[in-house]
């Protein structure tokens, strides 16, 4: 069975569905947001040398020269004026080309806009399908076509272009112009971690972030906090009715609240193909502390084992209080059915709440009845092993054929710095890109959008999240994993078979790849991972 790529959470959201309408821009803007236009003349704050302006509050979207955006204006000024720097060429998702060109809030620029003011360079964005951005860096790169000096592509795909030789190593210009990515106030969630996780590929940064596609677990208040429900499960099962700390809690919580004669799904975390096998992740690397990993530190696949083969039977099992037709549900489904109050929990990226618990959505039956937490987890040797996952996000990436590589770069640390991207996540014309620094955790724009509530357990999540594979050879990898474990769902194998099936292919893929690289991969992808315990009480 082949793995079907063409759906993509983005071509969802890019509106191809009724469940989805919703979520256009025009829905989730000025009737959602109370932002007040700035009376001021359009300048800058004391002190200040560039950012937004136009807007009440822009001032915390401005930088000094000693700022990662500043630096990197002030340095692309000295290339223009050398005759160095005219043009930009970056590719960006369709879905969220929308947050670079138009204006947020009333009365600001726009990020492109700002960008070609304060520096003179004219920035190309080319719009591009979303889940086709890695097969057209690839062609571009086999091709030698320099049509790109940036790529944008999902996370995963890092180590793929790394090893290409497609993409430049960045660790030279961070050093020299000092991103600050793992800023202890403003930096990402983690910090050095964080980078690691989000940035680098074998110990070196091949990337900058623009997304933070963390797993998040969101479930109705309504439902938890019912007397009447409580007394009911407390009588079935012994102790009170909270949000599931520990996955036997979660099984428990969502078989009871499994009515599907009333419309009410337990739980709906995906078990569809291509979607739905990092739940399974969530179940495996929380069965050891700090992390149950998926390959030893000879490169030796970790999968055929106790923890795997438990994994695979618990996600199999699940489909008990799922929908009947859980294994072809795909996120218009997912995210349409709880629209509607359909399911008491589900695990879905960041922006679920962004869209469904929103005043401006009035298709929904739970707005104001949700909160979200970070996953469940495994008791083990006296603590709580709560661990969720990284998933797809959009990661920027220099093309090696730009005439001007440095320039590439500095565009991307601009952007991607904590003050330009938080003013840009904020902006509700697109659907790309997620919070994932401290930052954003409390700006009050992004807190509108997001909710305070959500935003804590965003930064939480992260703090637990480990990464899913994105090195060289990825996309094989999942691929066998995706298909055993649906062969698993649709019971024509075991876990067992499932697990011992997995550990083949991917020994075989390894070697396909090379193993020294390739261990050499997993040991410098560990620093991504987290080791972050919660006590059981």
């Amino acid at each position: 069975m082949k793995l079907d790529t063409r759906f993509s959470r983005r071509a969802v959201l890019r509106g191809g569905t009724a469940a989805f309408a919703l979520t256009a821009p025009i829905g989730i803007g000025p009737r959602f947001l109370n932002i007040r236009t700035a009376l001021a003349a359009d300048a800058l704050a004391p002190g200040m040398i560039g950012g937004p302006t136009g807007f009440d509050g822009a001032e915390r979207y401005q930088y000094t020269a000693d700022t990662p955006e500043g630096r990197a204006i002030e340095a692309v000024k000295v290339m223009r004026a050398a005759g160095k720097a005219t043009k930009i060429i970056a590719m960006m998702s369709d879905v969220a080309i929308g947050q670079l060109t138009k204006p947020f809030p009333a009365g600001a620029p726009t990020v492109k806009d700002l960008w070609e003011k304060e520096t003179g360079i004219t920035l190309e964005l080319v719009s591009v399908p979303p889940n086709t951005e890695f097969t057209k860096a690839m062609q571009d790169i086999a091709t030698k076509g320099a049509a790109f000096d940036i790529y944008v592509t999902e996370w995963n795909r890092l180590g793929d272009l790394a090893e290409s030789q497609g993409i430049q190593n960045l660790d030279e210009f961070r050093s020299k112009y000092k991103p600050e990515w793992d800023d202890p106030e403003r930096g990402y969630v983690g910090g050095a971690q964080g980078v690691s996780l989000l940035n680098e590929y074998r110990g070196s940064a091949f990337g900058v972030s623009l997304d933070g596609d963390f797993q998040c677990w969101v479930y109705r208040k309504d439902l938890f906090e019912d007397d009447k429900e409580r007394q009911a499960f407390k009588a079935k099962y012994g102790y009170d009715l909270d949000y599931p700390k520990t996955w036997k809690q979660l099984d428990e919580a969502a078989a009871f609240f499994h009515r599907p004669d009333q419309g009410l799904l337990g739980c709906t975390d995906l078990r569809n193909q291509a979607w739905g096998y990092p739940n399974w992740y969530q179940r495996y690397v929380s069965s050891a502390a700090p992390n149950q990993f998926l390959f030893d530190d000879d490169g030796t696949p970790l999968i055929n084992s106790e923890q795997g083969i438990n994994a695979a039977k618990e996600y199999v099992d699940t489909l008990a209080y799922h929908s009947p037709d859980a294994i072809s549900w795909g996120w218009p489904e997912q995210y349409g059915n709880m629209t509607k109050g359909g399911a008491a929990m589900t695990c879905a990226f960041s922006n679920m709440p962004k869209f469904i618990d929103n005043p401006a959505n009035t298709d929904s039956v739970v707005q104001g009845k949700m909160n979200t937490s970070f996953s469940p987890g495994r008791e083990i040797d006296g603590s709580l092993i709560r661990r969720s996952v990284l998933w797809f996000s959009i990661t920027a990436t220099v093309s090696n054929q730009s005439k001007n590589t440095e320039l590439a770069y500095l565009f991307l640390q601009w952007l991607g710095s904590s003050r330009i991207f938080t003013w840009m996540i904020a902006n509700p014309a697109g659907y790309g890109f997620d919070p994932f620094q401290l930052a954003n955790m409390t700006d009050p724009l992004v807190a509108e959008m997001y909710h305070d509530y959500h935003l804590k357990t965003i930064r939480e999540t992260i703090k637990r999240s480990v990464p899913t594979i994105n090195f060289a050879g990825a996309t094989a990898l999942h691929n066998a994993l995706d298909e055993n474990l649906l062969g698993a769902l649709t019971k024509s194998k075991t876990p067992e078979e499932a697990m011992a099936d997995t550990e083949r292919e991917w020994k075989r893929i390894i070697r396909k790849l090379g193993e020294d690289r390739f261990v050499e991969a997993v040991k410098a992808n560990k620093a991504a991972w987290p080791t972050l315990s919660d006590p059981i009480a």
